[in-house]
């Protein structure tokens, strides 16, 4: 059974029948972990084992832990700083903020390879604009040069660790303030000013090997009326004609409320994959998963099927985080991540006194 286009979410820390029969469609390909789905390592290597045991080949198993605010596997795994640090560091120290950004990338990838996860959606390429109410910290910077500096030295350390890295909110989600899990989002600029700015992280990591990008759910009226995931003219003449991406395209959440406006669930999946996504991502409506595999006809294309095995990354050779705990090179990177966490909460302490004075 070759992979489908949908991607899943899970009901809790282990599966439960409605689970197995869900992710036993021929529709799916993937699953999407949560917070909810996490206790600790032990835990996720047992679900994720559970998991791969379902089909042959093996469904594509994903999760957002970008650090910060964004990080779904916390007890047992290191404490990640959020990508709006990196930029501070920046400002101050070029070199060593390209230097924790790749030890950032590369244990994020290295812990949650070694509990069976295959990619995490990350980095965020979004410009920080400080009116986001969504992006916000999650951004590494507001200059697109330093965003791609960063974002392709943190994609380096996923290299390492063998994870495939996912650019993400195509064509930029930085510039609105509302949250599109909740409202939508409408971008009101140009085209060139999009392409003077919020492209440019985007083309240069696809210069540069990024293999995954999610699409936003906003609108840029300027371009096309519908938002950049149900939109051929982003994803088709912009994203795979223009910038030459050739990698696998993840539609967000299909369930968010800036997606309801477009129909029904099936007809919202269906405008994703014609539009261009590779795989659409459908969470936290059992309901609506139910109708979509009831209803949805389509067939995945051969190079779209490479592209998803492609998002697998290198298989890890280190199966347990106790084995992973013992390498020198998790030690160091760890304890290099671990003294920016305490230094940047010193600074943040010296802050607050200076407010009070």
């Amino acid at each position: 059974m070759s992979l489908g286009p949908l991607m899943l979410d899970v009901i809790g820390t282990e599966l439960t029948e409605e689970d197995c029969r869900r992710l036993t469609h021929p529709l799916v390909g993937g699953v999407i972990l949560f917070a909810r789905n996490y206790k600790s390592p032990t835990q996720l290597s047992e679900l994720t084992a559970s998991i791969r045991a379902l089909r042959s080949p093996s469904l594509l198993i994903a999760i957002d832990q970008e650090g910060g605010r964004v990080q779904r596997c916390r007890d047992g795994f290191t404490q990640l700083p959020s990508m709006r640090v990196l930029g501070e560091l920046w400002e101050k120290n070029p070199e060593s903020a390209l230097f924790l950004a790749q030890h950032i990338g590369y244990i994020l990838a290295v812990e949650l390879k070694a509990c069976g996860v295959d990619l995490s959606f990350t980095p965020v390429l979004d410009l920080d604009y400080g009116q986001s109410s969504v992006i916000g910290d999650r951004a590494f910077h507001n200059a697109p040069q330093i965003v791609f500096e960063l974002a392709q030295a943190l994609m380096r350390g996923l290299q390492v660790a063998g994870m495939m890295a996912v650019g993400k909110h195509f064509p930029g989600h930085g510039a609105i303030q509302v949250d599109t899990h909740v409202e939508t989002g409408i971008d009101n600029r140009s085209y060139a000013a999009i392409a003077e700015k919020d492209l440019i992280p985007f083309r240069h990591m696809i210069e540069n090997g990024l293999a995954g990008v999610m699409a936003a759910h906003v609108i840029y009226p300027a371009i096309d009326a519908n938002p950049a995931g149900f939109s051929d003219k982003w994803l088709q003449t912009i994203l795979r004609n223009e910038l030459g991406f050739t990698g696998c395209i993840f539609s967000d959440d299909l369930c968010m409320q800036a997606a309801k406006n477009y129909g029904d669930i099936t007809h919202r999946v269906a405008q994703a994959l014609r539009a261009g996504c590779t795989m659409a991502l459908v969470c936290n409506d059992t309901h609506a998963a139910d109708e979509l595999l009831g209803a949805l006809q389509w067939q995945s294309s051969a190079i779209d099927m490479a592209r998803l095995e492609r998002m697998r990354g290198q298989p890890s050779i280190i199966d347990s985080m106790r084995e992973l705990q013992q390498t020198e090179q998790y030690v160091q990177a760890v304890a290099a991540i671990s003294k920016m966490n305490q230094e940047c909460c010193q600074c943040f302490c010296m802050s607050k006194v200076e407010e009070l004075l």
